[in-house]
């Protein structure tokens, strides 16, 4: 094994010297880093990490907490993290809580026996405060993405829920329907709020009354209570059209229709918020409210990256990223 003692040797600098060109640090002659450095690549030197660590006091390591890895959402956003923190030089280690609190509780212990450098952070929900109030204890950077939690000061990358949820909505209003149910997110999970204030503004300004017995509130995560669509169905005047808050709740959703022989959109009209990815693209169904997803790990890796680096701004940013409407096959006009 290689060690900087061989380097140091065969380049004729001290130890000292060829540890001050692995860190970067103390003032060395660009010809003398220039030798060190053809020396260390021809013997395929490979600096210590851990080592290099210590002296930096940092390990260019960042995690990325996301709440569903199946989700093509977070997948998505996920490879824009990825993109945006190894442009900078960095790693970056992947943990997913499945909508779970005490998933994400042990990872942000796990989180902060790895002395990560930062972390960006999607929340499972409003509880998630504890956790990155553990994060600020121990002086850990974090950006917060597509949930904002209340109490806690910190960038924040977003989607604009209500406004694309109301869009989703109004789309339904206007080819007829009048009887829309939503399937929704557990109310405390700050997406699930704001989709649902869109929902019932889409409503209000069609000069619709909002019939609460038409929402149903779950998790995200997957569709498994069937009673909550059976209760709507079964309604004396049931809907017509299903909003289902996210693309996994919307699968869900079609599933269960499909197995009690209603069809998409013949029997209902079905609309979600989040698009599918690649897959998505394959066979294009469902109406959606679509978010930039590789924008959000993107963006909010640089707002990490400029935060464990001393180039952010003092006071905490906060980005709301656009939905797009996208209209499909899964809707149709009342007739």
């Amino acid at each position: 094994m290689i060690t900087i003692y061989d380097i140091a040797e065969k380049a004729g600098v001290s130890a000292m010297t060829v540890s001050r060109v692995i860190n970067n640090t103390g003032r060395i002659s660009e010809a003398t880093r220039k030798r060190v450095s053809k020396v260390m690549e021809d013997l395929h030197y490979i600096p210590n990490s851990m080592a290099r660590s210590l002296v930096l006091q940092k390990t260019k390591i960042l995690s990325l907490l996301i709440t569903d890895i199946t989700n093509p959402f977070y997948t998505t956003l996920a490879r824009g993290a990825e993109d945006a923190a190894k442009r900078a030089g960095y790693r970056l280690l992947f943990a997913n809580s499945d909508e779970d609190y005490a998933k994400e509780k042990d990872y942000v212990d796990m989180i902060l026996s790895t002395r990560v450098d930062g972390v960006l952070f999607a929340p499972t929900g409003d509880h998630s405060a504890q956790s990155l109030g553990q994060l600020q204890k121990h002086n850990i950077p974090f950006v917060v993405l597509d949930r904002e939690i209340p109490g806690i000061e910190a960038d924040v990358v977003l989607g604009d829920s209500k406004e694309g949820a109301r869009k989703l909505v109004e789309h339904l209003i206007e080819l007829g329907h009048r009887r829309i149910a939503m399937i929704n997110g557990s109310q405390d999970v700050s997406t699930a709020r704001l989709r649902h204030t869109g929902y019932c503004e889409a409503h209000l300004l069609s000069g619709l009354t909002v019939d609460d017995s038409l929402v149903a509130h779950l998790n995200y995560r997957d569709f498994h209570d069937e009673s909550a669509l059976d209760a709507l169905l079964n309604l004396e005047d049931p809907p017509t059209a299903i909003f289902a808050a996210n693309n996994m709740l919307a699968v869900g959703v079609i599933q269960s229709l499909r197995q009690r022989g209603l069809q998409v959109p013949d029997d209902l009209s079905v609309v979600c918020f989040d698009d599918f990815g690649p897959a998505g693209a394959i066979n294009p169904f469902l109406t959606l409210a679509s978010q930039p997803a590789y924008q959000f790990g993107l963006l909010g890796m640089q707002l990490l990256i400029e935060r464990i680096e001393g180039e952010a701004v003092h006071e905490n940013r906060k980005i709301i990223l656009p939905s797009e409407l996208i209209i499909r096959a899964s809707t149709r006009a009342l007739k």
